[in-house]
Formats: structure tokens, sequence, C-alpha cells
């Protein structure tokens, strides 16, 4: 992996040596590039892309969110604020608040947003097979479902999905990264710097359990505080990135009669040789509209917090998880999950190791593995399945029985929707699931708009309640 990472890691040209740099870039290379890999649809495919700690920005077509510096469970580790976007025949990875990358840091980078993006040869070749399959999800290039940089992540996701409604959902996954954050400060945090990098000694072993001391009526004062903490700590490393930011904002064109600021710094991947040409106007524009977007992210994300590792939540108290983040009898079984990866008896990377061949035997290994976990029924079993890349079963729900019934006029129960969606999307095997997904995606776009030019305001609407009424413009 090292040496792969060699060939497209670059760091950016700093146009002025006595301003550090803000970031460092990787760039992934795409195998290929223009067959059926689309990178809006890559990402803005599943409800998953829509929770926090992940932040699609519809005006630069970016993923922003806080990725882990290494891939260790039992460990507490940096996270550090990405942005995720569109290159020349690659996915660049911007990396803020780090002036450079150790090569253990740069693979567990790469692995996340690998991971997130589904590019393996593995997963291109599934992608390639369904839509051989389904002829208009190839023309559209749809075939990646989004998932998170983890698999716990994926998890603890799949529990959040089950039994309420798609606000609560969002708001749930949000208390957690807010949580994270917290629990960043509560533990002697040496920094949490404005772009999302933190620092803290946390032993590898399970800690003891934690439950703030502050009581529950000083809460808001507690969180005021703790937010004042962090923007003194932040104030030097915002005037420092501001600086760099204008620093290389250092001429402008003039478009229309409106004076455009553009880089002074073009920032060029190894993997391509071309000349880099003056930019046009609509570069321009774009180039505008991104470093208005940075300069947002520097001030937006200081209180932003990553989705918790297992430690994290291993070490908090049952009650104080559950009523913190709202979860409900959801916060015990979050727990125990965190607890069984921490203490060694559920083990994530064997998991994943059975999914690298998407076999029937190892799907039912898989699948009988997680019916041990407390919590994972036959529609949570069958999230996490999917995001570990088997296809061949549809998680069935109340969503399902509307769908069938608002698009194909099936009336069914939840007894008898697993047998009916079988029967409707067999000729799809061994890709059953996004066969339906395409199809009920597609659908939602159809009623809501593009996921990928939807404001995060709107998220919250789009439920199974608003889908019976038609979209008014």
């Amino acid at each position: 992996m090292a040496d792969i990472l060699k060939t497209y890691n670059t760091n950016p040209q700093n146009p002025n040596p006595q301003i550090p740099p803000s970031h460092y870039d990787i760039f992934i290379p795409l195998q290929n590039p223009t067959s059926t890999f689309n990178f809006e649809t890559a990402i803005c495919s599943h409800g998953l892309f829509l929770m926090a700690p992940n932040e699609w920005d519809p005006h630069t077509k970016s993923l922003l969110r806080p990725l882990r510096l290494s891939l260790s469970s039992s460990a507490a580790s940096t996270s550090a604020l990405v942005r995720i976007s569109a290159a020349q025949r690659a996915v660049l990875v911007r990396v803020y608040g780090v002036r450079h990358l150790a090569t253990e840091e740069e693979e567990a980078v790469v692995r996340q947003v690998k991971r997130m993006l589904r590019l393996s040869e593995r997963e291109e070749k599934k992608v390639r097979e369904f839509q051989e399959l389904h002829s208009q999800a190839k023309e559209m290039k749809f075939g990646r479902v989004f998932r998170s940089p983890s698999l716990f992540e994926d998890m603890v996701k799949a529990i959040l999905f089950c039994n309420c409604q798609w606000p609560r959902t969002l708001s749930m996954a949000k208390a957690l990264c807010d949580l994270q954050l917290e629990l960043q400060c509560h533990s002697s945090i040496e920094s949490v710097n404005v772009l999302g990098v933190t620092k803290s000694e946390v032993a590898t072993n399970k800690p003891e359990s934690f439950t703030p001391g502050t009581p529950a009526v000083k809460e808001s004062d507690r969180k005021r505080k703790m937010q004042e903490v962090v923007s003194r700590e932040n104030a030097e490393v915002v005037d420092e990135c501001k600086a760099d930011l204008n620093a290389r904002m250092t001429s402008a064109v003039i478009v229309n009669g409106i004076q455009l600021k553009k880089k002074f710094t073009t920032f060029v991947s190894s993997i391509s040789d071309e000349n880099v040409n003056e930019p046009n106007a609509s570069q321009c524009f774009n180039e505008s509209s991104r470093a208005v977007s940075e300069e947002r992210i520097i001030y937006s994300t200081q209180k932003m917090g990553n989705f918790p590792s297992p430690i994290e939540i291993a070490s908090l108290d049952e009650k104080y998880l559950a009523k913190r983040c709202g979860l409900g009898y959801r916060g015990a079984r979050i727990l125990k999950l965190a607890q069984g990866v921490i203490e060694g008896r559920i083990q994530l990377d064997q998991l994943e190791e059975l999914c690298l061949e998407a076999s029937l035997s190892n799907y039912n290994k898989v699948d009988e593995k997680l019916k041990q976990i407390e919590g994972y029924g036959p529609f949570t079993r069958g999230n996490v399945l999917m995001c570990l890349g088997f296809y061949n079963v549809v998680p069935s729900d109340s969503e399902t029985i509307r769908h069938l019934k608002q698009v194909h006029g099936k009336t069914t129960t939840i007894q008898k929707v697993q047998q009916v969606v079988e029967e409707m999307y067999r000729r799809y095997e061994p890709y059953q699931f996004l066969a339906y997904w395409w199809e009920l995606w597609s659908f939602y776009e159809e009623r809501f708009g593009k996921f990928s030019e939807m404001p995060s305001s709107d998220y919250k609407l789009v439920t199974a309640s608003n889908m019976r009424t038609k979209k008014t413009k």
C-alpha cells in the first residue's frame, strides 16, 4: 500500500514559504474513470451520506467529514477534517489542519475513502456485472452504494435506522458526533483544533465507565463554557489558516463585470503530465466558490465531532449515553456492541475478511455471526450485509411496503414483504438489492429533487409521509 501511495501523494505547492500550508492533498487514481464511476452518484446514493458527521456541499459537489488517522478500533486516535471531491481521473482528498502525514496515516485516510466510495477491484467487478443486468443503472453509472469509513460506524447507524422516523435517525447520529467532541474535551485533550484534528492520551485497554459529573440542569452552561474554551484555543489557528487562504488568493479576473479572485496555486496530480493552462471564466467561478467554501470550513467546523469509536463509546455509562443522544433502548445495544469490539468478542476485521468473496456460503457465515449480536434482527442485519458488499437480500421494512404499493400497486404485509421482493427482483440475482435501491432512490429523487443539490436543511423532509404528496415547485 505504501508503494502505491507514493505514486499519487502530492503536497500542495506553497507560493509563500513564510506561511505554512493549512492542508495536505492526496490523489486516489481511478482505474476506469469514464466507465462505471460517477463521483456524485457514488456518494449521493444512500441515506448514510446524509447522516453526521458527513456533510455534503451541494455548491462544490464535495463531501466533508472527519476521518481518523489510524485504523485501530481498540485505541483512541487523532482525527482530521477532510474534503473529498472529484479530480481529473482521480478522487482528491484534502486533509485540513496538517502540514504532513506519515505513511501509515496516509494509508488510513486512503483506505477509509476507498471504503466509502467502494473503490476496489471486487466492487468494480460487482458494479460491471450489475450494470450489464440493468441498462438504466448503467446509463446513470449507478452501482456503488455509499457507506461509512468503518464497519463499526455502519453497524451503529444500522441500529439508528430501526423503528423510528428519519428525522430522529438524523438527530441521533448528530448527537453521537457532538458527544464525541465533548468526550475529547473532557478527557484532557492535548488539542482540538479548528479543523477537526484532535489529540488525546487514552489507554488502549477498556477504561472505566464514564458519566459526566455535571448535573443535567447545568448541561447547557457546561456546553457553552466548553465551546468558549475551544474557541480561545482555536483563535491562533483560525488566524493562521485565514492568512494562508488570503495569501493564495492573490490575483483576480473580471467576468460579467464581477471581480473574482482565483487561486495563485494550482494543484497538479502526479498521475497526469498534462500542462496546466490559465483557467477560463467558468473555472474561475468554480475556484471562487471553492475558496469561499474552504473559508467557511475554517469557521463552521470548529465544533465538528467525528463519529465515536468503539473505545469512546465503551467507556460510557449506559443511561447517560441513551439520554444524551436520545437513543432510547438503542443506547444499550450500541454500548454492548462497542464493548464487544473492545473486548475482542466481536471481530470486525474477521467479518470484513469473510466478505472478500461474496459467496452464499460467506453470506450465511456473516449473517450467523451478526445474529449473535444483540439488536441485529433481519432488517438491521440486511443493512449491515449490504454495507459489507452482499446484495442478494433486500432489507425490508414498512418503507418497502409503501414503495411496493405506491410504485407497483402491490399490497402486502410485513410478514410477506420479503417473499414479494425476492420474487420481484430475482432476475437481478445476485444483485437484487442494487436493483431495488436504484428504483427506490430514483423515485425519491423524482419527488424531492436530486440529493446532490439538496441543502442539508431539507434532509429531514425525506420521509415516507412526504412521499405520498408530489413535490411542489
